[in-house]
């Protein structure tokens, strides 16, 4: 005979003891790789005043090829960020059962990657300190930026999208913050009371009563749809950045939803990446498993599908327009100097992805990683391929050119990974990492408990 399920309350205190269990205490490993982290950073750090010390000529940016590594990455960071508005706002709104253990990550992957991205229009300008021409405010000289330059446009689009993200974000943490302050009431000790008056502020004197979860419901569900047109718009907004140019190969009208897909199948690679060590290092592995990789496989699948058809579509109507200039173009991008980033740009972002069609590798936890790194690979691959081929080889032979990046690019580069990373770790230890509001919804609902690995959904 069949056990009896567990009361709903024992099932309740259990996710609460597990969710919050996982904060503070950092061992070793935790320690060490915030170190390794730090290190990267500072590493980082150096190279950036060896440029500003020395100048732009440290890089590898010349002419023809003016823009190379750092609009890059901020075209790559700003597509991690879109996933955590799609997998949070709207699968919230289209009520989506799966996406309760994953959100909360992906909402702060959100924040961090924008502010990653956000680094790299300033560092790219060289005199980093005349970034505040780029604010579109009055001053003595009367002087206004211009508003048909793409940096004013990506001001916009990125201080729009950081601060509606943070705001979501904060939202769904507020009643989870709530939960930490009343257990922390519990503990004795300086150090707890302390913590205790950070989360009871941070909670915003939250006691759960039936008035306060009206108007939380309805903030939440303003903020998820006031945040959803933002998956299209912002992305587009990075998009123009090339296609109101002249360039061949970036003047197209299908770089907006072309961009789009990619910053969700990037975004949905990032979220996969982080969630498998994010799970064993804090022992969720009961919230996160092959159900809910199971889910984004599929996403990354339908995405990796968008994207590959819109690869095509670009050489299809290079073909068919009949312009010499364009065709050459599109084949130096596959046979000129960049044909291995271009082969690595396809095979890591239209084949390897089709794995995804069977369902034992969508449920195999170490193919998923490793299907997600090289997706995160292709895509960076992806923006470089587009940025410096479109430029290095444009309408005059004379102004051809090869760029190859420098020391002092690829060391900030790799120091934008420790800072996301370094943010995102230090999240994972001091706040929430999975929503145990909508987990308790879940269990209170039937959708989903912890453990339950849904084999036959």
């Amino acid at each position: 005979m069949a056990s009896a399920a567990p009361p709903r309350e024992s099932r309740f205190a259990k996710v609460n003891s597990d969710i919050i269990g996982a904060l503070w205490g950092p061992d070793w490993r935790y320690t060490s790789m915030m170190t390794l982290l730090g290190a990267v950073i500072g590493w980082a750090f150096f190279a950036l005043l060896w440029q500003i010390k020395f100048g732009m000529g440290t890089a590898g940016i010349n002419n023809p090829v003016m823009w190379g590594v750092y609009i890059t990455n901020f075209v790559f960071w700003v597509g991690i960020a879109h996933s955590g508005t799609l997998i949070s706002a709207i699968l919230y709104l289209l009520r989506s059962g799966w996406r309760t253990t994953i959100n909360r990550a992906a909402e702060a992957m959100t924040i961090f990657a924008v502010m990653t991205a956000g680094l790299f229009p300033l560092i790219h300008l060289g005199r980093i300190w005349y970034f505040y021409f780029l604010a579109p405010y009055p001053n003595q000289r009367m002087l206004w930026p211009n508003f048909r330059s793409p940096l004013i446009w990506d001001f916009f689009a990125i201080s729009t999208y950081f601060a509606i993200s943070l705001l979501f974000w904060y939202a769904g943490l507020i009643p989870d913050m709530a939960a930490v302050r009343d257990r922390l009431g519990k503990m004795s000790g300086r150090m707890a009371r302390l913590k205790q008056k950070i989360y009871g502020a941070l909670s915003l004197g939250w006691q759960g009563s039936d008035s306060q979860w009206k108007h939380y419901r309805r903030a939440y569900l303003y903020l998820a749809a006031i945040a959803t047109p933002l998956v299209l718009s912002v992305h587009s907004v990075v998009s123009w950045d090339f296609a109101m140019a002249l360039v061949p190969g970036w003047h197209s009208t299908v770089f907006a939803p072309y961009f789009v897909a990619g910053a969700i199948f990037s975004g949905i690679a990032m979220v996969i990446t982080l969630a498998v060590p994010f799970r064993w290092a804090l022992g969720l592995e009961d919230y996160i498993n092959e159900y809910h990789f199971d889910n984004m496989g599929k996403l990354l699948l339908l995405t990796s599908l968008i994207v590959g058809y819109a690869y095509l579509t670009e050489f299809f109507m290079a073909w068919i327009s009949g312009d010499g200039i364009e065709q050459s173009s599109f084949l130096y991008r596959a046979f000129g100097d960049y044909t291995v980033p271009f082969f690595i740009m396809m095979m890591c972002n239209a084949v390897i992805p089709l794995l995804c069609f069977s369902r034992k590798v969508r449920r195999s936890i170490a193919a998923m990683f490793v299907i997600s790194i090289l997706v995160n690979l292709g895509m960076w691959y992806e923006r470089f391929v587009i940025i410096v081929t479109g430029l290095a080889h444009e309408f005059e032979p004379y102004a051809w050119g090869v760029y190859k990046p420098t020391w002092v690019e690829l060391s900030i580069t790799a120091g934008s990974f420790a800072w996301f990373l370094f943010w995102f770790m230090l999240f994972a230890k001091t706040l929430p990492a999975i929503s145990i509001t909508e987990v308790k919804e879940s269990i209170a609902e039937g959708i989903w408990s912890p453990g339950d690995k849904k084999e036959d959904a």
